[in-house]
């Protein structure tokens, strides 16, 4: 008895897991188009991601929370280089590595793989 009610809790706690990493990742896409979900989504992680530690999700998690990091970066480096002249290009360039991320984190979490760190 004790084995299956095991099972079920891990079971439950997989897909809890799971729904905090979709939160998060679903939260960063809305984020290209508007900075607030970018940053609750990265939040989201942040949070949850210390109760998936030894899942495949905490390797999302720890995703999220570096795409944000490392958004904001470029960020704030493309608005100071805007000057220049380059900042648009390194805007565009963030843009699309954290769409990449994203994408290929969903198709990853939706597949039960491990995000490669």
């Amino acid at each position: 008895m004790s084995a299956l009610a095991t099972s079920t809790s891990t079971t439950s706690n997989s897909s809890e897991n799971k729904s905090h990493v979709l939160v998060s990742y679903i939260l960063l896409a809305i984020g290209l188009f508007t900075a607030i979900p970018l940053l609750i989504g990265a939040i989201w992680a942040m949070i949850k991601k210390s109760g998936a530690y030894g899942t495949i999700y905490h390797s999302h998690l720890v995703n999220a929370t570096r795409v944000f990091w490392w958004s904001l970066f470029w960020s704030i480096i493309g608005a100071l280089l805007i000057a220049v002249g380059v900042g648009y290009l390194i805007w565009c360039v963030a843009w699309l590595w954290v769409l990449y991320r994203v994408v290929n984190g969903l198709a990853k979490v939706l597949s039960d793989e491990p995000y490669p760190l």
